[in-house]
C-alpha cells in the first residue's frame, strides 16, 4: 500500500506527467544471446563444452572396458594383484572426475567472464544512449512487471553493440 501511494505521489508531483518516458527497460538476456559478440562467445564455448564431453566420454568408456578386463580377470589373479589393479582403477577414477570438474569449472569460468566483459562493454554505451535520448532511467527487463513495449531499448542497444563491438575475446 505504501508503495502505491508513493507511486500517486510521484506520479502526481511530475508536473507533464512524463515520467514513464524517463524510464526505459533493456533485455539483459537478449542483449547477451543476441548481440555478434554475445552469439560468437556462445557458439565457441558451445563447441569447447562439446569437445571436452566428447574427451571425457571416451576417456569414460576405457575405464569402464578396464573395470570389466579387472572383473573377468578376478579368478585368475591373485588377491594382492587384484587389489592393486582394482587401487590403480580407483585413482583413475578419481583423477578423471578431478579432471572433468576442473574442465566444466573452467568453461564456466570463463562464461562468467565473458558475461561480464559484454556487460561492462555495454554499460558505456547504454549510458551514452541515455544522454542521447535524454532518459533518467534504465532497468533490466527481468524487473518490470509490465512495461509499454515502445519503452524497451534492446533493439537499439544490440545495434549499437553490433557496431562498436563486433566480437569479444574470451579465455
Amino acid at each position: 500500500m505504501k508503495k502505491f501511494l508513493i507511486f500517486i505521489f510521484l506520479f502526481f508531483l511530475n508536473p507533464l506527467n512524463t515520467f514513464a518516458d524517463d524510464v526505459h527497460f533493456v533485455d539483459f538476456r537478449k542483449v547477451l544471446n543476441s548481440s555478434k559478440a554475445g552469439s560468437e562467445v556462445q557458439k565457441k564455448l558451445k563447441n569447447k563444452f562439446e569437445s571436452e564431453s566428447k574427451k571425457f566420454s571416451k576417456i569414460e568408456s576405457e575405464i569402464k572396458k578396464e573395470e570389466l578386463e579387472i572383473i573377468n580377470q578376478k579368478k585368475i589373479l591373485n588377491k594382492e594383484e587384484y587389489e592393486k589393479k582394482i587401487q590403480a582403477l580407483r585413482n583413475k577414477v578419481t583423477d578423471f572426475q578431478k579432471n572433468k570438474k576442473k574442465s566444466i569449472n573452467k568453461i564456466t569460468k570463463s562464461r562468467n567472464d565473458a558475461k561480464q566483459a559484454l556487460l561492462s562493454a555495454t554499460n558505456p554505451i547504454i549510458k551514452k544512449y541515455m544522454l542521447e535520448k535524454k532518459i533518467r532511467i534504465v532497468l533490466d527487463k527481468k524487473a518490470v512487471l509490465m512495461g509499454d513495449l515502445n519503452l524497451e531499448i534492446t533493439d537499439q542497444i544490440i545495434s549499437i553493440l553490433n557496431k562498436e563491438i563486433p566480437s569479444l575475446k574470451i579465455n
